[in-house]
């Protein structure tokens, strides 16, 4: 019996290895050859493994089963009959329009996917950065989020957001949203604040060509992010692929002398990463004294000690000059000439920005209900700018804290509770001197020089923020989200220029505390694809120092209030057809109160004169609008030439008006604009597009923006002509061998050569246009990257 038994379990074990043997294979990203560590490979009988750093994977094979191959963000890839002799090479097609895998950055949600926020938030990934030169973050914004513009006053500088109509002032202001800095939205990059302590947001310094990922919040977020009336930006450096060191050498060269080199090491492993990009960028300008010359350098870093705590690190350094050739009239606009302005050229009207910025993170999950999240920052900058009306030292330095609590419970029944509770608090001391600028006595034909001291500040701003937000899951994929937000500021000024004999105090204070934003929604999945929500939620923008004292009488502006922005939402979002097609939809009406403007006092010893005028609330804007935007995989294939055919599109309707808003133009003259368009914004906006990728490695892409034509006085009687552009690229991505990836493109910028503005000044006539190339221009470059 016994040597039965022998016999039998002999002939079985030889049977078995018979049957089974050892198979392996390696799983890649199809367009670029990546390695995908994790990658989930199940095997026909209920088994599984998961790939290595490298994508590789190994299995007792039987001939003619069958496998399974998935990894988060890919098409999942079926093979039927699995030929155990092979090394099987399996290449996952990425599906960009699945709404489950984007995640965000601040949420009260326990589910991070963007088809779980009752907002309408958009993300941008490297594939809608690197559409045109990836230099200059306009053309993204512009080209692919519906209803939020982006501005610049040069080839690389004073970039401005526009959310949903929040971000025109009148003429008069030197603050809100105006022509020379942005206010309204908060900007942040690696969590670290942009935006300083006073609510100016100054992007001279920030290299966007480093940038990989950019998500925009529309509307006020004062439960998240303190004082944000129109919306948050939030952007993220470029991240190293898992499991890879690299080194590499990116050039590119353009019209109008465009050159842009970056040198680049990453490297990522189980419980670290780090990123270190130098970047050297300069233009000889579009027009008549717009030279950019640009030095960055960003390290970025992340270190796991442990499964409960890790760190993540950032440091920038940036040296930048841009000239500024001046707004065009309208005349010089209408007739191409692109001469600049003569008052900004003759006082070499320029920003120069020398700035440190860093910040450092630390996570700690306390256990499976609280994770807290604390980033200590700070940075200082020394900035000089010269204009039409003078030159102006700044040197600000600011440094804040960050702390957040993530939360959750797992309740009875299906129902769960999460929250994200914190506070963010940044402080800011500011020396800013002013100097009118006069003839060069040793050449008068050349550049003006700095005159006499005319003004010296220093501006200590402080502000807080505490605000805590939960979200409610319930059963049926149905959430509720309500938090509130509390925001207080202080500023104050000292003014350290002495006049003999002056009585006016030398110092002023003022603070704007219990700024209350609640927000509440309510969010619905539908069959795990598709969700619809409404939400309420609202904001404050405090005023800047330069509003709330009066340099000709010395007084305090004791009753001017903050702004105030309330904005009611219904969208839904979602993706269709097996994840081909993805789409967001909202409709939105926001109230803005308490809009400031300017208003003239008489002369007492002039009679139909101006003796200065000062800032006050003037009235309200109401903006209701309607976004979409569409993404579709019309075709894809792991194995045919062409591996991807992706169209998109969106489009924004803005009805923006005034309402009760009275503008003092001169001590005769009160204008009223309630009713009137508001100016500045386009009421259509629309763009269109199409990705292709092959398996050779060539990939292209064509994109369509339209603006319709938009008034830029608030009488409504100036408006700019609509305009469309068309731009393109084409490139070649391939691994050329096992140690190194290869990237070669070229493109064409405005190929129909029209006519466009970069900026549009509002309300200062007869100064208008800051315009852009009406020339199609072009640029090509090439990326190397070895892999150790």
């Amino acid at each position: 019996m016994k040597r039965i038994l022998f016999l039998a379990a002999g002939l079985f074990f030889t049977l078995a290895s018979v049957a089974q043997k050892k198979t392996s294979g390696r799983v890649t990203d199809a367009g670029t050859g990546a390695p995908l560590q994790g990658a989930t490979i199940s095997i026909q009988g209920g088994k599984s493994t998961t790939a290595n750093q490298q994508g590789e994977f190994s299995f007792d094979c039987n001939q003619g089963s069958g496998i399974t191959v998935s990894f988060v963000g890919y098409q999942t890839t079926t093979i039927n009959n699995v030929n155990c002799d092979e090394n099987l090479q399996v290449a996952l097609t990425p599906v960009s329009n699945s709404l489950e895998e984007v995640e965000i950055t601040a949420t009260s949600n326990i589910n991070k996917s963007l088809l779980y926020q009752p907002a309408s938030i958009t993300k941008l990934t490297s594939t809608e950065l690197k559409r045109g030169t990836g230099l200059f973050l306009d053309d993204a914004i512009n080209g692919n989020i519906p209803g939020v513009t982006m501005q610049r006053r040069a080839v690389a500088s004073g970039q401005q957001f526009n959310i949903r109509g929040y971000g025109n002032g009148v003429r008069g202001t030197n603050g809100i949203s105006s022509n020379f800095d942005g206010q309204g939205s908060k900007v942040y990059l690696n969590g670290i604040p942009i935006t300083d302590a006073e609510g100016i947001t100054l992007m001279d310094d920030i290299d966007f060509g480093s940038v990989g990922n950019v998500e925009v919040t529309k509307g006020p977020s004062g439960t998240l992010y303190g004082l944000a009336i129109a919306g948050v930006v939030n952007l993220k450096t470029i991240q190293p692929e898992k499991g890879k060191t690299s080194f590499g050498q990116d050039v590119m060269i353009g019209s109008y002398g465009l050159q842009r080199y970056t040198t680049h090491f990453a490297m990522a492993g189980e419980h670290a990463s780090l990123l270190v990009n130098y970047g050297k960028q300069k233009s000889d300008g579009y027009m008549s004294h717009t030279a950019s010359q640009k030095d960055f350098v960003n390290i970025a870093g992340n270190f796991i000690a442990s499964e409960n705590q890790s760190v993540n690190i950032y440091a920038g350094y940036s040296k930048s000059y841009d000239e500024r050739g001046g707004e065009l009239t309208v005349d010089q606009y209408n007739t191409f000439d692109y001469s600049g302005n003569p008052a900004y050229i003759k006082n070499n009207a320029h920003s120069a920005v020398t700035s440190f910025r860093g910040g450092i993170a630390h996570t700690y999950k306390f256990n499976n209900a609280f994770t807290n999240t604390t980033t200590v920052f700070a940075n200082g900058v020394s900035n000089n700018a010269s204009s039409a009306g003078g030159w102006t030292d700044k040197a600000p330095v600011n440094y804040g804290l960050r702390s957040t609590v993530d939360t959750k419970f797992d309740l009875k029944k299906g129902i769960h509770l999460s929250g994200i509770t914190g506070i963010e608090t940044q402080r800011q001391y500011a020396q800013i001197t002013a100097y009118p600028m006069v003839t060069n006595p040793a050449d008068s034909t050349g550049y003006n020089i700095i005159g006499t001291l005319r003004s010296n500040q220093a501006i200590v701003t402080g502000t807080s923020s505490l605000f805590t937000e939960w979200t409610l899951a319930l059963p049926n994929n149905i959430s509720i989200t309500a938090g509130i937000g509390v925001s207080n500021m202080k500023i104050e000024l000292n003014d350290r220029f002495y006049v003999a004999g002056s009585t006016k105090p030398t110092q002023y204070k003022t603070s704007y505390n219990g700024l209350v934003s609640p927000h509440f929604a309510i969010n619905k999945i539908f069959s795990d694809a598709v969700s619809a929500y409404v939400s309420y939620s609202r904001g404050y923008k405090a005023p800047v120092s330069s509003y709330f004292f009066i340099p000709f009488t010395g007084k305090l502006n004791t009753g001017l209030k903050p702004e105030v922005g309330d904005q009611i939402e219904i969208g839904t979002k979602g993706t269709l057809a097996k994840n081909r097609f993805a789409y967001e939809l909202a409709f939105f009406s926001a109230q803005f109160k308490n809009k400031m403007t300017s208003i003239a006092v008489p002369s007492t010893t002039a009679p139909n004169t101006t003796a200065y005028s000062y800032i006050a609330n003037g009235g309200d804007l109401d903006n209701k609008g309607i976004e979409l935007l569409l993404k579709y995989t019309a075709f894809q294939s792991a194995s045919g030439f062409i591996k991807s055919i992706r169209p998109f599109g969106n489009l924004a309707y803005s009805d923006f008006k005034y309402k009760n808003y009275r503008y003092q133009k001169s001590v005769l003259v009160t204008e009223d604009y309630s009713g009137k368009a508001v100016a500045g914004v386009a009421k259509f906006t629309g763009n269109m597009g199409i990705d292709i990728t092959t398996k050779p490695g060539v990939y292209a892409g064509v994109n369509w923006l339209y603006k319709d034509g938009m008034p830029i006085s608030s009488d409504g009687v100036n408006n700019t002509t609509s305009y469309h552009l068309l731009n393109a690229k084409l490139g070649f991505q391939k691994a050329v061998c096992s140690h190194v990836d290869l990237d070669l493109f070229f493109g064409i910028n405005n190929i129909t050569g029209t006519q466009y503005p970069y900026m549009v000044f509002v309300n200062q006539l007869p100064d208008a246009f800051l315009p852009a190339p009406y020339k199609a221009n072009y640029f090509g470059g090439a990326s190397v990257k070895y892999n150790f």
